[in-house]
């Protein structure tokens, strides 16, 4: 990592400007060129590769179906999605004659330029495996209809909608300008697919491994399931599996089926569900059933001890609704995106086997009322690797208060929350967000099973040396627990919650927890079998409370990991991302060198959208 950024030299940034815009298919700001359209002479290895694969034998056709080295037409980074919600204003409110949908398979095509075509026997033959996402589909994610009025900003969200379902890559959503007339539109979309099977085979022992299996759209429904077991475990369950499967209906209402059976751990469930998918949602809810049997600690085990659990067993009856309130906009054309949103909640929890008198059965209500702001950018190279992406900014401000009534006692519960978020293509992204909770109970007002989480994300600009983009991530989040009750769930530090690929030698939790990851990212034009290919650098640190009655965690000496690694992601397959990193980590590793070699394909980084979901509890986890 400190080699390719020392030969990268002095890194320049976009220098956007903002023109008028009018269709966003066709029209983008002018920044830096993309470094991917440039001729690339500095490396001669890659060059030499390159002039390999113009070879007529039989070994520069097989490079040739390998390597792409085609020159990729695509939108330059820094679109302002604001600037989206009104390119189309001359057409508000007019009458929409047609809508055409054009459905592009996920290999050899190209949203930006209509006429690239597959190439080679690779591309045909996955396209070939592939079934394109059914009109019906894309017609459930459209803000609109055919024979209604055109809204403002119908267009913008359904387009956003579109590339953020799992099955679709990109999406455009325009008017036909060829064919609109002073009282009617015909709109045009065009969708990209992904490869939307997929499955992983991890290998770990001669007796052991994990098998993966999904399908983000099955028969091109959009319906999505999920399988995962892992067989050969060291701990007394030898075996485990997860697995879900959704379906997608009209108006964005959603149904899953989900089971867990992982060791001290099994659940159940099902869901209805319907969110505030776009800012001008009015109604969302949910209801659900779960079903849980696990094991729990209820106390610290000696040194050198191992951890002694006890059956758990309880059902959950979980229901919600939401409304959300428009506010006067004094822009004719264009809608206020703030919203005031109001909702109420009510959890009943039924436990049928405890391990002590502590776990009663209760009935948990809820009530929350909240501001919120959502605005949308667009930019490139943030967690992919020059696709669109949509970067969620704005604000979001909410109070909940709740009553548990138990067969114990009756508690009050108070949390607050608030986060902003603001993204430029000169400064970078900065998200920040706080939330606390607590229960206070009536008999004796004493506050219990406190909470307080922050988290702050940041990525800088994306830079350019050559033919190389690199940017900065750095991520910090804590959790502080108080008057924590004896058995519940303590706090982790690996995988994604702490450490990435750290496995400590024994069961390291604590009640309170600080986390700071960095990483460097350097995205170069190497491409292999449609996956591009970056260099990552991490430095990763974690604090952990241990010892009972201390509530900050920074008096112990932190746990820490540092690594190397390639990532590889393909936006046209459902395992977008695979990474495959060497760690080393001082102490707390169950390997005796400190070393470890392993791969993933989670994104570790992700974004918070400003949308409320349900009313809840803080979460300790």
């Amino acid at each position: 990592m400190v080699a390719l950024l020392g030969v990268a030299g002095p890194a320049r940034a976009q220098q956007p400007t903002r023109p008028v815009i009018t269709d966003s298919a066709r029209t983008q700001p002018e920044v830096r060129r993309d470094s991917l359209r440039r001729r690339f002479d500095q490396e001669k290895m890659l060059l030499g590769l390159k002039n390999y694969t113009r070879r007529k034998t039989i070994a520069g056709k097989a490079a040739s179906a390998l390597f792409n080295f085609t020159a990729r037409s695509e939108d330059r980074a820094g679109l302002d999605a604001q600037l989206l919600d009104r390119q189309f204003d001359q057409h508000n409110y007019k009458i929409i004659r047609s809508v055409n949908i054009s459905a592009l398979d996920a290999f050899g095509y190209s949203i930006s330029d209509p006429a690239r075509q597959p190439k080679n026997i690779l591309e045909k033959s996955a396209n070939a495996l592939h079934i394109k996402t059914v009109r019906s589909r894309v017609r459930q994610v459209l803000l609109f209809r055919v024979g209604v009025e055109l809204q403002p900003q119908a267009l913008a969200e359904s387009e956003r909608l579109l590339r953020q379902t799992p099955e679709i890559l990109d999406a455009r959503v325009f008017v036909n300008e060829a064919t609109t007339d002073q009282d009617s539109v015909d709109i045009q979309i065009i969708t990209k697919d992904i490869f939307s099977l997929g499955g992983s085979v991890q290998l770990r022992d001669v007796g052991a491994g994990i098998i993966a299996l999904r399908d983000v759209n099955f028969l091109g429904q959009g319906h999505q399931f999920r399988n995962r077991v892992e067989y050969g475990r060291n701990e007394p369950q030898s075996w485990s599996y997860e697995g879900s499967y959704l379906v997608p209906f009209r108006q964005f209402v959603n149904a899953q089926a989900t089971h867990r059976n992982l060791y001290q751990y099994r659940e159940t469930g099902v869901v209805v569900s319907r969110g505030f998918y776009s800012v001008n949602t009015k109604y969302a809810g949910a209801a659900a059933f779960t079903m849980v049997d696990r094991g729990v600690t209820l106390r610290e085990p000696p040194p050198g001890e191992p951890y002694v659990f006890e059956p758990l067993r309880y059902d959950v009856q979980d229901v919600w609704l939401g409304r959300a309130l428009r506010l006067r906009s004094y822009d004719l054309g264009y809608e206020n995106p703030g919203r005031v949103i109001v909702s109420a909640r009510a959890i009943n929890t039924n436990f049928m086997v405890r391990p002590n008198p502590t776990f009663v059965d209760n009935t948990l209500l809820l009530a929350t009322v909240g501001y919120s702001v959502r605005r949308y950018y667009k930019d490139k190279y943030l967690f992919g690797f020059g696709r669109t992406e949509d970067i969620p900014t704005g604000t979001l401000l909410s109070l909940t208060t709740g009553y548990e009534r138990s067969t114990a006692a009756n508690r009050r519960y108070y949390a607050l929350r608030a986060s902003t978020a603001g993204y430029s293509v000169r400064s970078g992204y900065l998200y920040l967000s706080g939330e606390f909770g607590s229960y206070l109970r009536g008999r004796d007002n004493t506050w219990q099973q406190g909470l307080l989480n922050t988290e702050l994300l940041y990525f800088t600009r994306l830079y350019h040396t050559g033919n190389w983009q690199w940017r900065h991530f750095f991520w910090n989040r804590s959790i502080i627990g108080f008057n924590r009750s004896p058995g519940e769930q303590l706090l982790a530090i690996d995988g994604e919650r702490g450490l990435r690929g750290f496995q400590p030698t024994t069961n390291l939790r604590g009640t309170s927890r600080f986390v700071v990851n960095y990483e460097a990212t350097v995205y170069t034009p190497v491409s292999f079998l449609g996956f591009r290919m970056a260099a990552v650098g991490f430095l990763d640190a974690a604090w952990l409370t241990t010892t009972p009655g201390r509530e900050l965690p920074f008096r112990q000496t932190p746990y820490s990991g540092v690594g190397l690694g390639l990532r590889f992601r393909n936006e046209y397959t459902a395992i977008r991302t695979v990474q495959i990193l060497l760690g080393f980590y001082p102490r707390g590793q169950n390997s005796p060198n400190g070393l470890r070699i392993f791969e993933s394909s989670r994104p570790y980084y992700d974004f918070s959208d400003f949308s409320f979901a349900q009313p809840g509890l803080v979460r300790y986890e």
